[in-house]
């Protein structure tokens, strides 16, 4: 398999940034241990405008809006506005609550927004609410998804995966395909913020999720990406060698344009009141945009640099000839063993080092 390797040494390939932790919603798996009341220190909308600017001076990265619910800012449509009019490709992740109205989805649109993403976490109403907590989340959702697709307005469909709902991803993705989204996203839950009081799969159960998402990929209208399933690009590459597709699998394969991308390695994402991460799911901060440049710290910072070299990567992870594909779930090792550098704990490949020893 033909995979192209970026260097993400000097931009990355995503920005996310938490313009609020606000939320209605009281999800069970919810990173952010999000409340209904806004930080008195989250970034202004001046101080918005500023981070805006100099990520676009990082290159031509993509741009994630991202909670909290986004809506819980007043000046929210003003930033998306300016992120469009510097040159960012913008995209926005609104919560199913009763602000993601159709007045709204058309103001996404109306502003320029290239894409918003709708968590859909259940096979239907009842099993979705529950695990959002929050009554209607699931109308809401699929409303909005057809309030996008009726303005033309591009869709992701985010699903996070644990044991609540592993077992019906193929209802999850007959809805995806319903409502004419264009990607789905799998997160595969990280232990963090009020998921760590969930069930995460175990690393056989990943396999089977990878499996029918292979599968799936290949007869899906949309694309099909995995969050902090880092070692879902090794099972696919294993697959695709294993049925002869070596060769022709180029650019154009979003697989490839997000290969290697990991931690602080292509992906970088500011908080509400501007703390510098890795991810959102790494809760390490290397700096605050408030107080140092965000491209500085992405391209010199210590934990940046270390998290981008794979060669200090620990356990199997260390051995494992897909290290520069992959390179595990950072967020998940340190999450259960506070190092991140450790290997990914719901991996199952054995390296050849490890087979021949």
């Amino acid at each position: 398999m033909l995979i192209i390797m970026r260097d993400f040494g000097e931009a990355p390939f995503l920005v996310i940034w938490e313009v609020t932790r606000a939320c209605d919603l009281a999800c069970v798996h919810c990173r952010a241990s999000a409340d209904p009341l806004r930080h008195p220190q989250e970034l202004t909308t001046e101080e918005g405008f500023r981070l805006l600017e100099e990520i676009k001076r990082f290159g031509d990265p993509i741009m994630i809006f991202t909670g909290g619910d986004p809506l819980k800012r007043p000046d929210l449509f003003d930033l998306l506005e300016h992120s469009v009019r510097v040159g960012l490709k913008t995209t926005l992740s609104p919560s199913p609550t009763p602000l993601l109205t159709a007045e709204a989805v058309a103001g996404f649109k109306r502003v320029g927004v290239s894409r918003i993403s709708v968590s859909v976490d259940g096979w239907n109403a009842a099993s979705h609410d529950d695990f959002r907590q929050a009554p209607g989340s699931y109308d809401r959702a699929v409303s909005a998804l057809e309030e996008a697709r009726r303005r033309g307005l591009s869709t992701q469909v985010n699903t996070t995966v644990s044991r609540h709902n592993h077992r019906h991803l193929e209802e999850i993705a007959d809805l995806v395909q319903r409502a004419g989204a264009d990607m789905w996203d799998v997160f595969f839950l990280v232990p963090t913020g009020r998921g760590a009081t969930q069930s995460e799969l175990d690393a056989g159960e990943f396999e089977e999720v990878f499996a029918f998402l292979y599968g799936l990929s290949k007869q899906a209208r949309y694309v099909v990406k995995t969050t902090e399933a880092m070692h879902y690009r090794r099972y696919v590459a294993q697959r695709r060698k294993a049925e002869g597709n070596g060769r022709g699998q180029a650019e154009e394969n979003p697989l490839n344009r997000m290969a290697g991308i990991n931690s602080g390695r292509g992906f970088v994402f500011v908080s509400r009141t501007g703390e510098i991460y890795p991810s959102g799911f790494l809760p390490i901060s290397s700096g605050n945009v408030r107080r140092h440049s965000l491209a500085e710290v992405y391209r010199g910072g210590a934990l940046f640099q270390v998290l981008r070299d794979t060669g200090q990567l620990r356990g199997k992870c260390g051995l494992c000839q897909y290290r520069n594909l992959c390179g595990g779930s950072r967020s998940r090792a340190y999450a259960l063993s506070s190092d991140y550098l450790a290997e990914e704990p719901r991996c199952l490949h054995q390296p050849e080092q490890l087979k021949a020893g």
